[in-house]
């Protein structure tokens, strides 16, 4: 018998990589196992079950800042989707495995966001990489924000960008975009300046206003301009007078917007508006489009649905909800003296400033009954650690009530 190969040595080297991580303070936390949800009964809001714990939890990390995951008619959506064509798309998009749900909810998603057409994909991450493979060329020069997300870092490394054609301007900063843009290499031929919308880590946002008067000044240097792209994963139907996100808020469209469906809209999936013809380049080039099974019909429809809501009277009262309870928690920390970072966006961080602080009331938080994220060095450099609040339409006053009580009583 032919002795079969083993992963014996490879273990050892990855155990001593996983240990370096662990000293490091960048390993994850073992994953917690949500076992049960609990639907909202009188003043409180749903809580989650964990394996392993008789506690209800409220979750203060999660990104379903609408609160539309377990919504009756996300529900019904997709159950018609999957029973009418099945659970999956057999295929690609482009050896028929595009179904009438993938088209409509294109159609919609562009129309919600105000661009021409869009493209949806596996996720906000998949998006930012093929859109950076199908309109990148060897005369483009890229610009990011330096708290962009790992995606946007990642897609420009995956359209094998050169150093020389990269720039990262200061937080916000206005004039340090500038200098960037100065300093872009003549021979360039198009200029691509690409920010997050919402800073998750922090609930600021880019101020596209700014960013697009100032990337006005030098389209006309550049044979195909200066483009401007947002990823909104965390703004999209989450703030803005009609949820459209930092768009809304700012008034002023970027070029091209990234989002996904799977934050403020409860579902899967993401999705890349522009031009049509941005979208047809990002249809013929974009790797993690193509060469990947697209989205259930189910996600489609129920995508779809959420979108609906979101353009409806219930989807304003569930915004309004939302701002009521953020604006309700961010007073809440300002009358405990505790410092934030100001900002009209669900995220609120909480400035803990010393790691140790920042796991204890972490753990003292679980204690009773409430998941938030911690931040602490080397995810954010030394003196910046915090804890990660993000408030959800299903938050009732009393939940929010709770917590702030729950910090008063932690020194």
């Amino acid at each position: 018998m032919v002795k079969k190969m083993s992963t014996d040595k490879l273990d050892i080297s990855l155990e001593q990589e996983l240990n370096d991580l662990k000293e490091q303070g960048r390993a994850k936390s073992p994953e917690r196992v949500i076992e049960k949800y609990i639907p909202a009964k009188g003043e409180s809001g749903p809580r989650y079950k964990l394996a392993g714990s008789d506690s209800e939890f409220i979750r203060l990390n999660s990104n379903s800042y609408l609160s539309l995951s377990n919504n009756p008619q996300l529900l019904s959506a997709a159950d018609e989707a999957t029973n009418k064509f099945g659970v999956g798309p057999g295929a690609v998009r482009f050896i028929d495995g595009t179904f009438i749900h993938h088209i409509n909810l294109e159609k919609r998603v562009a129309d919600f966001v105000g661009k021409p057409g869009a493209k949806i994909f596996n996720s906000a991450y998949t998006s930012n990489c093929g859109l950076a493979l199908a309109i990148s060329n060897k005369k483009t020069h890229w610009i990011g924000d330096q708290l962009n997300h790992n995606s946007i870092i990642r897609a420009m490394r995956f359209c094998n960008i050169p150093r020389e054609n990269k720039g990262i301007y200061k937080h916000n900063d206005m004039e340090d975009l500038a200098k960037c843009l100065d300093k872009v290499n003549p021979g360039i031929e198009r200029v691509v300046v690409i920010f997050d919308g919402i800073f998750s880590m922090r609930g600021d946002y880019a101020p596209i206003d700014k960013i697009s008067a100032i990337c006005r000044k030098y389209d006309s240097k550049f044979k195909d301009g200066v483009i401007t792209i947002v990823d909104d994963s965390h703004g999209i139907g989450a703030y803005g007078d009609l949820g459209r996100g930092t768009p809304d808020y700012c008034n002023a469209l970027p070029d091209i917007i990234v989002g996904t469906f799977g934050k403020a809209f409860g579902v899967n999936g993401g999705f890349a508006a522009a031009s049509k013809t941005v979208v047809e380049s990002i249809r013929q080039k974009a790797d993690t489009y193509i060469y990947t099974n697209p989205l259930s019909v189910a996600d489609c429809a129920a995508a779809q649905k959420a979108l609906d809501i979101c353009d409806s009277d219930q989807g304003l009262d569930l915004l309004r909800n939302l701002k009521l309870r953020t604006a309700q928690f961010r007073q809440g920390l300002e009358n405990l003296g505790r410092e934030s970072i100001p900002g009209p966006h669900p995220v609120v961080p909480l400035m803990v400033r010393d790691t140790q602080k920042t796991h204890d009331l972490v753990k003292y938080l679980f204690e009773n009954g409430v998941l938030v994220v911690g931040l602490t060095f080397p995810v954010v450099p030394k003196g910046d650690e915090t804890i990660r609040f993000q408030i959800n339409a299903c938050h009732t006053v009393a939940d929010i009530d709770y917590v702030i009580e729950l910090l008063e009583k932690f020194k």
